[in-house]
C-alpha cells in the first residue's frame, strides 16, 4: 500500500507559472499596426488596384446589417432625386448606363461601391460634340489608377477578365471616380469594411454559437455507457439509438445493459450572449454612422432624442451630398443639387422657446407715477 503520511505534502510552483503567464499577457496587449499611405514616390509611374473588392462584395451580400447600412446611406444621399435647370435635366434623363439605368440609380450605385471598397468608377462616354452621352459603372477590382511622380493621376487602365488580353487605357477625364475618405497623399479612398470587420465577425460568431446552444436544448447530447466492448453490438446499438432520436421513438433496453448520461451545462455556468450580440449590433451601426432609428428601429428612443439623432445624421448626409455635387460639377461639368428626403432642422428651431416672450413680465410692473396717483385718489 502507498504511504499516506500527510507530512509528505509538497508545495506547487504556480506562483512562478502565473507570473510567466502574466508577463506573456502584457506582451500581448492590444496594439494598432502603423500604416503608410499608398502614394507615388520617386518612380516615374505608380499604380494601384483594389485587392479587396471581391471580399468586400461578399460581406455586402452575406451580412444583412452591413447591406442595410450601405443601402440606407446611399438612399438618403440620393434623397428624392436631383434638381437642375431644364437643359441639364433633359440631358441627364437620357443617361441609361447599361440600358436600364437612370442617372440617379447610377450615382446611387457608385456611392454604395465607394462606401464598401473606398473607390468607385464609371466610364464617361461623350459624343462627337463632347456632350455627355452615357455613364457606365465599372468593376472596381478591374481598374488600375496610374499616378506620375508628382502625385497626379495621368490615366486609368481596365484589366481584362480574359487572360492575355492587354489593359484598356482611359484618360483621366474619361472616368468618373469617387473616393471615400481619401487621406493625405493616398491614391485611393478607404471603405468601411476594415473598421467594422471585427464587429461583424464577433457578432456573427456569437449568433452562430447561440444557435448551437438552442439546438442542444432541443436535441441534447448523451453519453451511453454500454456493458459491452463488442464493436458489432456497439454499432447496432448506435444505429438503433440514432434512428429512435430522429423519429422521436422510445427505446427499451435490458436493465443494466446501458447507463445513459445527459451532457448538460450547469445553470449559470455560461453567460447569456444576447446582451453581447445587441451591444455589438449597436456598436456596428454607430461605427458605420447609420443610426438604427434611420432604418426603422426606434427602441429606447424618446421623441426628443430621436430628433437629435436624426438631425445629426442629416448633417453627415448633407456633407456627402455636397461631395457628390462637387464631383459631378468637377468631372461631368454639370451642376445638380441632390434633395434631402425630409429635414427636421426647421422643426427643431420652431421647438425652441421664444426667448423674447420669456423676457416679458407676466404683469406690467408698477410705475412710480401709478403709485402716486393711486395714493392721491384715496385721500
Amino acid at each position: 500500500m502507498p504511504e499516506t503520511n500527510i507530512g509528505s505534502a509538497s508545495i506547487s510552483g504556480l506562483t512562478s507559472r502565473y507570473a510567466s503567464q502574466a508577463d506573456a499577457a502584457v506582451s500581448q496587449t492590444f496594439k494598432i499596426a502603423s500604416q503608410t499611405t499608398d502614394a507615388a514616390g520617386d518612380q516615374k509611374e505608380y499604380t494601384w488596384q483594389s485587392p479587396t473588392w471581391p471580399q468586400n462584395f461578399g460581406y455586402y451580400n452575406s451580412v444583412p446589417e452591413l447591406k442595410t447600412a450601405v443601402n440606407t446611406k446611399a438612399t438618403w444621399t440620393i434623397g428624392a432625386g436631383f434638381e437642375a435647370d431644364e437643359p441639364t435635366t433633359l440631358l441627364l434623363d437620357t443617361i441609361k448606363g447599361n440600358g436600364k439605368d437612370t442617372f440617379t440609380s447610377i450615382i446611387k450605385n457608385t456611392i454604395k461601391v465607394k462606401t464598401l471598397d473606398g473607390d468607385s468608377y464609371a466610364e464617361i462616354i461623350r459624343d462627337d460634340d463632347e456632350v455627355l452621352a452615357n455613364l457606365k459603372p465599372l468593376d472596381p477590382s478591374s481598374i488600375v489608377i496610374v499616378q506620375n511622380n508628382k502625385g497626379r493621376i495621368i490615366r486609368y487602365e481596365q484589366t481584362s477578365k480574359i487572360k492575355g488580353k492587354p489593359n484598356k487605357p482611359f484618360k483621366p477625364e474619361q472616368i468618373f471616380h469617387l473616393s471615400k475618405e481619401r487621406m493625405a497623399d493616398e491614391i485611393h479612398g478607404t471603405g468601411i469594411i476594415p473598421s467594422v470587420e471585427w464587429i461583424i465577425l464577433a457578432r456573427n460568431e456569437a449568433m452562430a454559437d447561440w444557435k448551437r446552444v438552442l439546438h442542444r436544448n432541443i436535441e441534447p447530447l448523451w453519453i451511453f455507457h454500454l456493458d459491452t466492448d463488442d464493436t458489432t453490438q456497439i454499432a447496432a446499438f448506435k444505429a438503433k439509438m440514432d434512428s429512435a432520436r430522429v423519429t422521436g421513438e422510445n427505446m427499451y433496453i435490458p436493465k443494466g445493459a446501458v447507463v445513459p448520461e445527459l451532457v448538460t451545462t450547469a445553470a449559470n455556468a455560461s453567460l447569456n450572449p444576447l446582451a453581447w450580440i445587441n451591444q455589438l449590433n449597436d456598436y456596428f451601426f454607430q461605427a458605420v454612422n447609420c443610426p438604427q432609428i434611420i432604418i426603422g428601429n426606434a427602441k429606447e428612443f424618446t421623441d426628443a432624442s430621436g430628433k437629435i439623432v436624426y438631425l445629426s445624421y442629416e448633417q453627415s448626409v448633407k456633407a456627402e451630398q455636397l461631395y457628390i455635387e462637387e464631383q459631378i460639377l468637377s468631372q461631368l461639368n454639370l451642376q445638380v443639387a441632390l434633395t434631402f428626403p425630409a429635414s427636421l432642422q426647421s422643426e427643431m428651431i420652431s421647438d425652441q422657446p421664444n426667448m423674447e416672450l420669456e423676457e416679458e413680465p407676466i404683469e406690467k410692473a408698477a410705475q412710480p407715477n401709478d403709485m402716486t396717483s393711486e395714493m392721491e385718489g384715496k385721500k
